[in-house]
């Protein structure tokens, strides 16, 4: 016997799928109206947080004001100012210092005390420069000049400590001023510690002037101290990495030497 729909006539299935979304749409409308209602009590509990601390917040935020204008202040009325007048002074004691490297003996020397000391007519020689602008770029440039000038007058250990007190990420000037260092501890005699600069100097910057010449002097030293493996390793780092290079065209006799006198 055939069987028929009854119009308007919806399967309990359908039903039962309308109730479930009707409750799922009532739990996602009660769990909203839940949220907002968190929410409400948190601005709530914040505002009268605010309210109750709003002196101390007042006073902090005055505070952070205050320090930033400090700040600027001291920034545009102290430390632009020194900054430009350290490089003005620093101006004249370098031209002492750049003229006696091209000069040889006692013109050296004089040349070299005048970078250092400065002039009669009260000018800043790299010492007073380092130690009147210590906080500036160019009182920092004038440790390095200063180490560098006691270092060809053979002060060895004025040029420790002046050299320690320069810190560079200059490409050159940084390798350069430890790598100082460590020849002024050759010439001390002391070869731990100039094995020990060289190889910062190797490892300030790597460019292919600096690197491979305190790779060698690092070599050299290593090999005086009898570290044969440890001068190897540098020595082939300079045949891997700087072969091109003056000192790379050179290095397989160094390489050998020390692959040799193991």
């Amino acid at each position: 016997m055939a069987t028929y729909k009854k119009r308007g006539y919806k399967p309990k299935k359908e039903k039962v799928v309308e109730e479930v979304i009707e409750d799922t749409f009532d739990e996602s409308q009660s769990d909203v109206a839940k949220t907002f209602e968190g929410l409400d009590e948190v601005a709530n509990k914040s505002e009268q947080w605010i309210e109750k601390n709003s002196k101390p917040l007042f006073i902090g935020l005055v505070g952070i004001a205050a320090l930033i204008l400090v700040y600027l202040a001291f920034n545009k009325f102290i430390s632009e100012p020194n900054e430009v007048n350290a490089s003005n002074e620093l101006a004249y004691p370098r031209s002492f210092f750049d003229q006696a490297e091209k000069a040889a003996g006692a013109k050296a020397d004089s040349l070299y005390n005048l970078g250092l000391k400065g002039g009669a007519d009260g000018k800043y020689g790299f010492i007073d420069i380092a130690k009147s602008f210590g906080g500036t770029k160019a009182g920092n440039l004038a440790n390095y000049y200063a180490g560098i000038t006691y270092l060809r007058q053979k002060d060895y250990k004025n040029a420790i400590s002046y050299l320690s007190e320069f810190n560079s990420d200059d490409e050159l000037l940084g390798p350069t001023a430890l790598g100082a260092i460590g020849d002024a501890f050759a010439d001390i005699d002391q070869a731990d510690e100039a094995l020990e600069y060289y190889e910062k100097a190797a490892n300030k910057k790597s460019n292919e002037f600096t690197t491979p010449m305190f790779l060698f002097k690092a070599g050299q030293t290593a090999m005086k101290l009898g570290k044969h493996e440890q001068a190897l390793g540098y020595f082939t780092t300079i045949k891997e990495k700087y072969a091109t290079t003056q000192i790379g065209r050179d290095i397989d006799k160094y390489l050998n030497s020390a692959k040799y006198a193991k």
